[in-house]
């Protein structure tokens, strides 16, 4: 027992320096003002002003629509990836693209639909013309859902993998067909998988700031990049800090509403 203490004490430090003492300094400095002073008028600016009520609500509604964009796709890749021979080479290359910068995966994309990028380049070959295909709303959420993908597919495979074959079989031999078992046993068995990947792609969709200046071209915009704005260039760190704290609590609902609950002593 003392020696899992002793080993627990290098992952406590962790949680304790990068953590929660970030979180509580993002907290200490949201009430306080550009000048210094201590206040409250950044949560009320918040909450009474239009322009960060819109970002909210623009943040929530482009990382909910990343997830489903995502979850549509990750789900029956995972599925038919959990049927393949060699499941875990696939994985493995689906997981790849996560090594490489974010920023240099934008900057490829940038390219790609560039007015004289490849999708262009194909567009003028076919006789369609050049579109205006970068900084719209289907750039933004394509490639956000490009760089989000892993995540999802990750814990619905591995949900996916761990289903006992023979509660398969099981459902089948009692008459039931394909979609009947996938419905009442294999999809109900993964919910757990698909949760986790909910929290992994919808947390971070909600403070993007980088795609939405590189990709979206400040069409989007969201909080993440209000965030950017205040720390990088208005200095105002308190409203930044403010509205790390409506994130922080945001992520921490979406952490609730998708996390395992106990019920009588079980989990639900």
């Amino acid at each position: 027992m003392k020696t899992k203490k002793f080993y627990a004490i290098p992952y406590m430090l962790w949680i304790l320096l990068f953590v929660i003492a970030p979180v509580l300094l993002i907290i200490y400095q949201s009430f306080f003002d550009i000048n210094g002073a201590f206040t409250l008028s950044n949560y009320q600016q918040y909450f009474t002003s239009g322009t960060y009520l819109k970002m909210t609500f623009n943040s929530v509604f482009y990382a909910f629509i990343i997830t489903v964009v995502t979850l549509l796709i990750s789900y029956p890749t995972a599925y038919l990836l959990n049927k393949t021979k060699h499941k875990q080479l696939w994985l493995m290359l689906i997981i790849l693209p996560t090594w490489i910068n974010l920023l240099l995966k934008a900057y490829a994309f940038i390219g790609i639909f560039s007015i004289n990028g490849g999708i262009n380049n194909f567009f003028s070959f076919i006789g369609i013309g050049p579109q205006q295909i970068l900084f719209t709303d289907f750039s933004f959420i394509f490639v956000a859902a490009y760089i989000e993908i892993p995540f999802m597919i990750m814990p619905i495979f591995n949900a996916l993998d761990e289903i006992n074959p023979s509660l398969v079989s099981a459902s089948r031999d009692l008459g039931a067909n394909s979609l009947e078992t996938f419905r009442r046993v294999i999809l109900p068995l993964s919910l757990k998988g698909v949760k986790s990947g909910i929290q992994a792609v919808f947390i971070p969709s909600l403070s993007l700031f980088m795609l939405t200046r590189l990709i979206g071209g400040n069409r989007v915009i969201t909080l993440g990049t209000a965030i950017e704005q205040h720390f990088l260039v208005t200095q105002n760190w308190g409203m930044g800090s403010t509205i790390g704290v409506i994130l922080i609590i945001a992520m921490i609902i979406i952490m609730f509403l998708t996390g395992e609950r106990r019920k009588g002593g079980r989990l639900k």
